[in-house]
This record gives structure tokens, C-alpha cells and sequence, in this order.
């Protein structure tokens, strides 16, 4: 699924942000204030300045910093005009009256300005202590960091990355920084930029110098230099889109002449996307670090469009020059991927034919401008009639919303526009988000994705069981049968049936029956199943006279325990 991202311009926004601003945009959030309209933001602003003037006056903060705590606190300045009776011509004083008898919490105050989720903040509250003066190193070195150039308001991504910084001596603290610039040659702006992104170059613990010796060549010894110097938020744009991939598993001293000699990566392109590519290639289910190293050995990869690109499955697959053979292989084998679909689905689409180690070396090895030529020219597949003739009808009905998105779904996978799609489509139920979480758990337990497109194919039904029910049959297969996930390949409506009702007690009493030398011949888990309680029976009485009615026996036994346990 994508990873969320967190653009400049909203970063800006953070210092520009207004109290009408906050009790717009998040009021659905906050605390209800029993306040007329006509009279909200005066009572706001009444509440701000007054709580600002008592962290002031009365708790000793310099005014800067309390402007700066109640500004950006907003669900914790909620919360306090809530208590407070209002009258439009008094609200003043009593709100002044309110802070003499009910002192605040602090840091709540602290915590939610400077970024942490009011519904996080009790993970970071000390422990019977409610003012800021009570745990100094926490306030001083927030001030620190403020006084070096880190927005107020975003100092809690340092909290979360690394929250001994917050607790580490201030003069640690300030020659951790300073040190930045005299090492490595930073500008303040450069170095916020760098620990917004990467908070552990904070971190007491060091382990940091190999990163930052790597960002200095990227950002300061190439032409970069010039938009980044004394800029936080190019120097933070960048940074965010060189950690991409060191989370794809790139490692500085690897990637190290890549980064810089593909240095234009980081500023022709978005980070969205960036992401986008990634996750693109990403889903083919190849090795994360490869394609870190992919797009950064070959950037004009990252040039082909993904958005609203139509696409047929066995034109794409010429156009990248797979054997006729393979072709014949694919139309034979994998008949519900073809017809038409999206650029975007391509990974998977490649996925679900088992392609994706061909599709990646042909990429890899030089053929990745492929992806940027193909052209509606080069289709040659026109659109299912069984397809077009349900979607027409989709199109009409009152649930085609429900029904679009779960369509969506089926193409995402790697399922394109044809009568197998249709087929698959009008035996599904629910919707495309538990569709999505359900086909993600069953490849999580180690069923390879053409084979569990294929089961889909075969079975569609089995996405109709939640995950528990799929969790607990897959584990009795495999531990209570001894059998493994490549049954299912055969089997794949096992499924679909009834675990406590029907699978364990026809295995369980087949066992019995073996155990007991009338039956000899070793039954597959279908026959075992996949049978009529008639047919099961019969089989029963051909074993041995008296296995019909021990069966009889075994069932009425069964249903008495459940009934005592329920």
C-alpha cells in the first residue's frame, strides 16, 4: 500500500498556522465549545493571550516560548476554554479567575505544540509531575533546539524518533550541533534540514558519522550546495528523498557515488513521485535494495508516466519481447490477466503470470525505456464483450460504487478486462479494503502471488473468509493435516469450507477409521471435504458395517461439547 508523505509546503504552512486556521480545519476533533459563533474567535484569542500571560508570568516562561506552547497547542487550549462558563462581556475574566484556582497541565501544552498527536501525548507525560520546571531538561533543550533554528512546532519528530535527545544534558545537546558545523561544515538551516529527517544523527549513542559523511558529498561538494545553503527546507526536501532509500535497504558507503553522481534525482522529481516508482517496482516482489539501486544507477527509468496509461496484457509483453512461446504459455495458463488494464497494475500483473524476474532483468539490463515507448499504438486486444456488457450494467446499478471498487481491486492484482474477471467479480463479497486485507494475509502466510491469483481463478470465494477463519484453516492444514500450503494449489475451495463443522471432523475421524485398520487406502483432503454428507456416508459403510453408526455416534458427542462450551 502507498507511504504517506509530507510535502513542503504543508511544513510551511506549520508556521503560518492561526487559531481560525486550527478550529476550522480540526473541529471535528476537538473538544465542543458552547460558544456562539459571533463570539468564537474573540474568545479564543481571550483564552490564548490569557494563558499565555500566566505560562509568563506565573510559571516563569520566557513569553517568546508560552506564545509559541499555547499557539500550537490547540486541543489542550480546548479543553480549558470548555471549562470555563462563557458570557460574552466576562469571558475575559473568568478565564483569567479559572487559571488562579485550576493550574494546567504543562506539558500537555508542551508536547501538543510541539507536534506530538493529542491522543500520543500520555506516552511522553512524566510521571506526577505537571510543570515544565520539574523536569528542566525537557523545556531547555526544546529551547535549544528552537534557538538553533528547529520549528518550534516540528521538534516532535525528534521526540518520536529519538526521545533521549530530549533528556540528554543541554550542553551535550548544543555541542552535538555545533560540532555538525565545524565537522562536516554544515549551515544551521542544513543541519535542521538533516535531523528533521534523520533524528538519530542526535542520538548520544553516535554511529552517525558514515551517514552524515555521505549527505555532506550529496548536499555540499556537488552543485546542490547552492540550493540547499541556508535553506531548511530544500536541505529537508532532499533529505526525505535520499532516506527513501535507505529504507529500500541502500547503504550510504554503497550508494555513495550513485547518490552523487545522480544527485539531479533528488530535485527534478517529487517525493510523491518517487514513492510512486518505487513502490512500483517494489511490487513486483523483487529485493527492495535492487531497485534502490535500480533507480539511482538509471534515473531516466523514473521519466515513464503511470497515471491514466491504458494498457493491454499481451501487446505490453511483445513490446518487451517475450518469446512466442512464452506468449503461448501465458494465453494458456493465465487467462484472466489479459484484455486491457492500468500502467500502475503492471507489477502485478507481471507478478500473477510469474514474470517478475524476467520483467525486472529485462529493465536492469537496459530495456527500462520500454516502459516510457509504449503507446495505446501498440495495443492489440480489443475489449471483452462479457466485460463491456457488465460494466454497462455495473454502471446502472445502485450498488456500483461497492461493485466499482471491488473491480478495482481485481485489477490491481493483475486481473484484467475479460469474462474470467466477471466471473470472479460476481462471486465476491465484501468490500475492497477487507478484499485487500484478506488477499494480503494469505500471501503474508507464504502462498506465492500467480498461485494465489490462480486459487482466486479457481476459488473465488476464498476471499470471502475473514482472516481469522483463513488464519486458523491454513494452521490446521499445515499442523493438523501435516500437509503444506502447495495442497492448495490442487484444493483451493479448502477454503471455503466450514473448519469446525465439516474439515476437522471428517480428518479426525478418518484418522480414527485408519487407526482401526477398515481403511486402507490413504483419501486426499478434497475427497475427505469435498464430499456430500451422503457421499461420506456411503463411503463410511463400504469401510466397515459399524463405521456409519460410530460416525452417528462421533457427530452427536461433538455437538453435545459445543453446546456445553457455549
Amino acid at each position: 500500500m502507498p507511504l504517506p508523505t509530507t510535502t513542503i509546503t504543508s511544513i510551511l504552512s506549520l508556521f503560518t498556522t492561526t487559531t481560525h486556521h486550527f478550529y476550522t480545519t480540526t473541529a471535528t476533533s476537538l473538544p465542543r465549545l458552547k460558544i456562539p459563533t459571533k463570539y468564537r474567535q474573540k474568545a479564543i484569542k481571550h483564552a490564548q493571550e490569557s494563558i499565555t500571560e500566566y505560562l509568563h508570568s506565573t510559571r516563569s516562561i520566557p513569553f517568546s516560548y508560552a506564545e509559541l506552547i499555547v499557539k500550537n497547542a490547540t486541543f489542550s487550549l480546548s479543553l480549558i476554554i470548555s471549562q470555563v462558563p462563557f458570557h460574552h462581556s466576562s469571558f475575559l475574566s473568568s478565564i483569567q479567575r479559572f487559571l488562579r484556582y485550576h493550574p494546567i497541565n504543562e506539558f500537555e501544552f508542551f508536547y501538543e505544540s510541539i507536534g506530538i498527536e493529542y491522543k500520543e501525548i500520555k506516552e511522553f507525560l512524566p510521571v506526577n509531575k505537571f510543570f515544565l520546571k520539574d523536569d528542566k531538561r525537557v523545556f531547555s533543550n526544546a529551547c535549544a533546539l528552537a534557538d538553533f533554528g528547529f520549528p518550534w512546532n516540528q521538534l516532535g519528530v525528534l521526540c518520536r524518533g529519538k526521545d533521549e535527545i530530549f533528556s540528554s544534558e543541554n550542553s551535550n545537546l548544543r555541542a552535538k550541533l555545533g560540532g555538525f558545523r565545524d565537522c562536516y561544515g554544515f549551515s544551521n538551516a542544513v543541519i535542521v534540514g538533516i535531523c528533521l529527517v534523520f533524528p538519530r544523527v542526535l542520538s548520544r549513542f553516535g554511529g552517525s558519522e558514515e551517514l552524515l559523511s555521505g549527505l555532506k558529498r550529496v548536499l555540499m561538494n556537488t552543485d546542490l550546495v547552492n540550493r540547499v545553503e541556508g535553506n531548511m527546507d530544500v536541505t529537508y526536501a532532499v533529505c526525505r528523498k535520499i532516506r527513501l532509500f535507505y529504507k529500500l535497504g541502500c547503504k550510504m558507503g554503497e550508494v555513495g557515488e550513485l547518490l552523487v553522481k545522480n544527485r539531479n534525482v533528488f530535485v527534478d522529481y517529487a517525493e510523491d513521485d518517487l514513492v510512486r516508482k518505487i513502490e512500483f517496482f517494489c511490487r513486483l516482489g523483487v529485493d527492495k535494495e535492487q531497485v534502490g539501486l535500480l533507480l539511482l544507477s538509471k534515473p531516466d527509468i523514473l521519466k515513464f508516466d503511470l497515471d491514466d496509461r491504458v494498457i493491454t496484457v499481451l501487446s505490453l509483453l511483445k513490446h518487451f519481447n517475450l518469446s512466442t512461446e512464452k506468449l503461448k504459455h501465458v494465453e494458456q495458463n493465465y487467462p484472466y490477466v489479459l484484455g486491457k488494464n492500468r500502467m500502475v497494475n503492471v507489477s502485478h500483473i507481471i507478478r500473477a503470470m510469474d514474470l517478475s524476474e524476467w520483467f525486472f532483468n529485462k529493465v536492469k539490463c537496459g530495456d527500462h525505456s520500454l516502459l516510457a515507448t509504449y503507446t495505446s499504438s501498440n495495443q492489440c486486444e480489443s475489449t471483452d464483450d462479457d466485460y463491456r456488457n457488465y460494466l454497462q450494467k455495473i454502471l446502472t446499478d445502485r450498488y456500483r460504487v461497492h461493485t466499482t471498487s471491488k473491480l478495482d481491486f481485481l485489477h490491481s492484482i493483475g486481473f484484467g478486462e475479460n469474462k474470467f474477471t466477471v466471473k470472479v467479480l460476481r462471486k465476491l463479497s465484501g468490500t475492497s479494503s477487507k478484499l485487500y486485507e484478506r488477499f494480503n494475509f494469505l500471501l503474508s502466510v507464504g502462498i506465492k502471488f500467480s498461485k494465489l491469483c490462480k486459487m482466486i481463478h479457481l476459488s473465488p470465494k476464498i476471499l470471502n473468509q475473514n482472516t481469522c477463519l483463513l488464519e486458523k484453516k491454513v494452521k490446521f492444514l499445515c499442523e493438523g493435516m501435516a500437509s503444506s500450503l502447495e495442497y492448495l494449489d490442487e484444493f483451493p475451495a479448502y477454503l471455503n469450507y466450514d473448519l469446525e463443522n465439516r474439515i476437522k471432523p471428517r480428518f479426525k475421524f478418518h484418522v480414527w477409521v485408519k487407526a482401526q485398520g477398515w481403511c486402507r487406502k490413504e483419501y486426499t483432503v478434497a475427497s475427505l471435504i469435498a464430499t456430500s454428507e451422503k457421499q461420506f456416508i456411503a463411503r463410511l459403510s463400504d469401510f466397515h458395517p459399524d463405521a456409519t453408526e460410530k460416525w452417528f455416534e462421533y457427530q452427536k458427542e461433538r455437538r453435545k461439547q459445543v453446546a456445553e462450551k457455549s
